[in-house]
């Protein structure tokens, strides 16, 4: 497994207003993952709703777009070995009543529509996903990796 794949994760409105974003950064820092970009900002609706698409015939989809574009949002994407994978079990069940205690949605969350963060779920919607949330592209700065990954 190659130590530069890519995870999408964004904290939603909630983990934003709750003051959760500096135990987010922290959590995927701490497991030795790095920052590749990190923005906050107001969502548009129709990012909302092109993040979604695969949720728009489900009927809380427009819920869902509503609540995204509530307030602010913190998009980030993390890189390292296995940070798609290893990125959802920080993240957490989708439903926060299912997290294991030790996720991020397990420690801060009860409901599924206040569910904090979004994770990509495999690599070609990781992909896609930081496409969409930073098409300007990722900074080149590169972390000297020699303390996270064995040579």
């Amino acid at each position: 497994m190659a130590n530069n794949e890519q995870t999408f994760i964004m904290i939603k409105p909630d983990g934003v207003a709750r003051g959760l974003v500096g135990e987010v950064i922290k959590r995927f820092e701490q497991k030795g993952y790095y920052l590749r970009a990190l923005k906050m900002m107001n969502v548009p609706k129709e990012l909302a709703e092109e993040h979604y698409v695969d949720l728009s015939s489900k009927p809380f989809y427009k819920g869902l777009v509503n609540y995204i574009v509530s307030g602010p949002v913190v998009a980030t994407v993390w890189e390292g070995k296995g940070v798609v994978v290893t990125g959802r079990k920080l993240v957490g069940a989708t439903n926060p009543l299912a997290s294991e205690p030790g996720s991020i949605r397990g420690d801060f969350c009860i409901d599924v529509g206040r569910n904090v963060i979004h994770g990509s779920d495999a690599v070609e919607s990781a992909k896609r996903e930081i496409g969409l949330w930073f098409p300007e592209g990722l900074a080149d700065n590169k972390p000297e990796l020699k303390w996270v990954y064995e040579s």
